[in-house]
């Protein structure tokens, strides 16, 4: 994970109360060297709220946490976070707009898409091969020879 992505949960970097080094302790929370003071990250906070609240929706973690409900549709499409068995809201697959519970796709349109990503790769390395096996023939190889080591008169 690049440095970029880690601040985009707004992690802590000191602690609120002694103004110590928050060290990250796992699932978004993160403990004060010196006072032992624990603090969580947007994902730490939102994790924790749908913990204790089963079903809730984004909207009312939004509200509960204060992270920004994009902010968490983020973390559901990235599948950091899922969308629980209780919830009366569901995502919807980015394809077939079939009900799913975190991610972009459901498994049929994910299947789909990642064979066809790799039948192109396939395909390309195929191509590629084709254009070096073409340039490296036998007859190519001696045509060039024969004309360097010939002298014109």
């Amino acid at each position: 994970m690049d440095l970029l992505q880690m601040d985009q949960y707004n992690r802590p970097k000191l602690c609120k109360t002694c103004g110590g080094v928050m060290v990250y302790k796992g699932v978004g929370e993160y403990q004060c060297e010196d006072c032992k003071a624990v603090d969580y990250d947007d994902y730490g906070k939102v994790r924790l709220y749908v913990e204790k609240n089963k079903g809730a929706t984004a909207a009312e973690a939004a509200i509960a946490t204060g992270v920004p409900r994009g902010k968490i549709m983020q973390m559901l499409k990235d599948e950091r976070l899922q969308v629980s068995a209780e919830s009366k809201t569901f995502l919807k697959c980015e394809v077939c707009d079939r009900m799913i519970r975190a991610g972009r796709f459901c498994s049929a349109c994910e299947a789909r898409y990642h064979h066809d990503v790799e039948a192109s790769l396939r395909e390309g390395a195929t191509e590629r091969k084709r254009k070096i096996m073409s340039g490296h023939s036998v007859m190519n190889e001696v045509a060039v020879g024969e004309k360097r080591f010939k002298r014109d008169k």
